[in-house]
């Protein structure tokens, strides 16, 4: 089963060398996590400032900029794994890097067969 983790963490809070850091910790961390066969996809994201929302609603568009809530911490990026089970899911969550600032989200995947694979 794949699980999506998406990590929180205030972005204000860390430097960029700090950040630096933790992007090549976090590839180091997925290149094991591929060579045992449970990497699927990551990527940080930029910062808020960045963000765009879009609501739909009675077929019109509403766009505004920023993320869509405001909250103390920010999502910072995300990893997709492969697990056999949520306990297996939450112990690899527990080694992503970005983790150690904030808060790992873990959900699992719908599988939708008429999607395309990459």
């Amino acid at each position: 089963m794949q699980y999506m983790c998406l990590f929180y963490f205030e972005e204000t809070q860390l430097t960029d060398a700090v950040r630096e850091a933790c992007y090549l910790e976090s590839a180091q961390f997925a290149q094991d996590l591929h060579e045992k066969g449970k990497f699927v996809a990551a990527a940080p994201l930029h910062p808020t400032s960045t963000a765009t929302s879009l609501r739909q609603k009675d077929g019109k568009r509403l766009v505004t900029d920023g993320p869509f809530a405001e909250t103390r911490e920010q999502l910072g990026g995300f990893f997709i794994i492969n697990a056999n089970d949520l306990d297996e899911a939450i112990n690899i969550a527990s080694k992503i890097p970005g983790g150690r600032y904030g808060t790992i989200e873990i959900r699992p995947l719908i599988e939708v067969p008429t999607l395309p694979r990459v």
